[in-house]
Order: structure tokens, then sequence, then C-alpha cells
């Protein structure tokens, strides 16, 4: 069993990097959901609201963020704050203090979202804790949902797209970490994983929400694979897919790590 995918999402709910190998810092990896849109009342904005964000590609180069979409200029952002001043922002039940990126990142964003919006960016002296019910004291988290990393194998997707009329690629689920060589959610019955270097706790279950209807590649919407999911993947009111991970140390992940079971449930 081995990793074979590996990818981070710089700018919460927008298109994803993928990556041969990468840097695990406190916040899970590094630069990833560092940066998130938020509206005039300091909110979260994400897929959930605006499908077309996921049109908007990322890619990071040694000193630069590099943004673009289709019909826009490409937009340069620096890989950290320029000023010290910072701005709260909400994420669920979370408030963090972020950075203002700058009014031309305003615009951009606005534009091509046709939205009034602010991007932020998390600073290395902003730190959200895990939620304590799942993590421990000094476990943190970026601007991801609520977790550092998200886990899926590929013989569960494997397993989803059999079921459905038209097969779905892994990134409609956005995870960090792919894994093959197990069973169909074997996943589920893991407790701690070593990948790589690195030991990770799997800490609960992934709820899906409606991102997962809207094709990457798109920004189209529809019922799939929700209405399948909750045909088999269904606990009380949530459909799960996947599990969220939290590391237990830093170091470099590469795709062709072994993925070694420490413990199950």
């Amino acid at each position: 069993m081995y990793l074979s995918g590996l990818y981070a999402y710089p700018i919460k709910s927008m298109g994803g990097i993928t990556l041969e190998a990468w840097d695990v810092d406190g916040r899970g990896l590094r630069y990833d959901r560092r940066w998130m849109l938020v509206d005039e009342d300091s909110w979260f904005i994400s897929q959930r609201e605006l499908p077309r964000m996921a049109l908007i590609s990322v890619r990071i180069e040694p000193d630069r963020l590099v943004v673009n979409a289709l019909q826009m200029p490409a937009l340069e952002l620096p890989l950290g704050p320029t000023t010290g001043k910072t701005v709260p922002a909400r994420i669920w039940d979370d408030v963090v203090e972020a950075s203002p990126v700058g009014e031309d990142a305003d615009r951009w964003f606005g534009e091509f979202l046709d939205v009034r919006c602010r991007l932020v960016f998390l600073p290395d002296e902003s730190v959200r804790p895990v939620d304590p019910d799942y993590g421990e004291t000094g476990d943190q988290v970026g601007l991801a949902d609520g977790f550092p990393f998200l886990l899926i194998s590929e013989a569960s997707l494997a397993d989803l797209n059999a079921r459905l009329e038209h097969p779905l690629p892994m990134n409609r689920f956005r995870p960090n970490l792919v894994v093959r060589g197990c069973e169909p959610f074997a996943e589920d019955g893991w407790r701690a994983v070593r990948i790589g270097s690195i030991t990770f706790r799997v800490v609960k279950p992934c709820s899906r929400c409606a991102i997962t209807t809207v094709d990457q590649e798109s920004g189209a919407t529809g019922k799939e694979p929700l209405r399948t999911l909750a045909r088999f993947r269904r606990a009380g009111t949530k459909v799960l897919f996947g599990q969220n991970l939290i590391h237990d140390g830093t170091g470099t992940l590469c795709t062709g790590d072994p993925v070694e079971i420490l413990q199950t449930r």
C-alpha cells in the first residue's frame, strides 16, 4: 500500500495542485488552504455558493502564487502577507485573524465571480486550533473546513464509480492524500497510519457536501455523487466518504511513500 496522489489547494475552494513531493508543516501541507475569499460580512466563500470558483486555477512558484482563469489576466500574489494588518475572517464556527492580500486581488476575484469579496491570507502568527473534540493540544489547521488532511483510497472511489452511471474523477472529493493498494473503504477502519516518515491520527469520517456535485473542469452542478452515496454511505443525516487526518510531525511526503497501518478501530 502506498501514497499514489498528493494534492494541495492553496486558495480555499479553488483549483488544486498535483504534487510529487511536498513539505508538511504544523498546519498540514505547506500553503494548503492558507488563502480564502470572504464576503462583505467577513464570512468565507466556497463552491457551495459559487461553483464558478472551480474554474480558477492556482500554481505555486518559488516566490509567488499565480492565479489564472479564462479571459482574465494572470494574478500574481506574494507567498505571505505584505503588511502586518489583520482583519477577522469567519470560517464555520471559527473567527481567525487574517491578512488582506490587497485591492488588486479583490478586484480580480470580484470581476471573475461577479461578487463583492476580499482575499485574505492566514499568517503564521494566527493560530486556528483543531476542534478539541477530535484533536489534541497543539493541533492546528489552516483554512480547511476542519482538519489538516483528507485521505481517500483509490479502491473506495472505484467502488463508488461502479455504482454510478457516469464515473467521477478523484478531484470531485478534493483529497490531500490518495492511497493505492487497499480494499474499498478500508480507511474507515484505520485509527493511526504512517506515510513515509510521518504518522497520522485518523480522527473522523468526512461528511460530504454539495461541492462534490460540482464538475471541477466546467463548474456545472448535478445530483451525483451525493444521491448514490446516500444509498450506502449514510450515517444519520450525513453522507460519508473519506477520512480526516491529523499529523503528529513534520517532514516531506512523496508519492510512492509506503503507507503502514499502525492501529485499527
